[in-house]
């Protein structure tokens, strides 16, 4: 049986994590691996600590998205396990650990440049995009930042100007196109999410 790839794409702060949590919880954790695009950011340790702070994550080539795809063509493709990076986002850097993902017959991969990149985005069986206002998404980044990451206000709003909204008008608000399905709302829209359960439960079914 050949392994469907599900994409949620969508900016920062939007509700792609929580969409995809809640695909995770309604379908069943037993039948979907996992791989969120922000464990292969690329790991920055040869630099200081404080070049690290200026790197720009919200461009494509922060990640490292060559091992993803073959990760995923692994999952897929050979039905074998991968060893997916952990990343620590305090000192910007993969720590020595991996997480186990075993094959499964749902692959779901979420991230803001995955349909921005062309190689991976053509794995993609399904493509949603969740839809989330500009003032909202920089709402829940702050408060993420600040409560997880230990960054402070002057931190996040000046990587936000810098970086974030520049990246995101470049590359992740064009990539809305190539989406399938676009969420509005996020993780609180739970008629989309449940539509979009239904529908992997009956791919699941018929597959069986």
């Amino acid at each position: 049986m050949r392994s469907i790839i599900i994409g949620v794409a969508g900016g920062t702060g939007s509700g792609k994590t929580t969409v995809a949590r809640r695909i995770l919880e309604q379908v069943g954790t037993e039948h979907i691996a996992y791989l969120p695009h922000d464990a292969y950011y690329k790991d920055l340790s040869h630099l200081p600590p404080e070049e690290r702070k200026k790197f720009n994550f919200d461009h494509p080539d922060s990640l490292e998205t060559e091992l993803l795809i073959a990760h995923l063509k692994r999952l897929r493709d050979d039905h074998l396990p991968v060893e997916m990076p952990v990343y620590d986002f305090t000192t910007y850097t993969r720590t020595t650990e991996t997480q186990h993902v075993d094959p499964s017959p749902i692959i779901l991969v979420d991230g803001i440049l995955i349909f921005a990149e062309p190689g991976l985005r053509e794995l993609f069986d399904v493509r949603l995009y969740v839809d989330t206002d500009p003032d909202i998404r920089f709402i829940r980044r702050l408060n993420r930042d600040l409560e997880e990451r230990g960054r402070s206000v002057e931190s996040v709003i000046d990587q936000y100007m810098t970086t974030v909204r520049p990246m995101h008008m470049e590359f992740v608000e064009p990539s809305k196109r190539y989406a399938d399905v676009i969420i509005p709302q996020g993780g609180f829209n739970t008629i989309a999410i449940e539509m979009v359960a239904a529908r992997i439960r009956g791919l699941l079914a018929s597959e069986t």
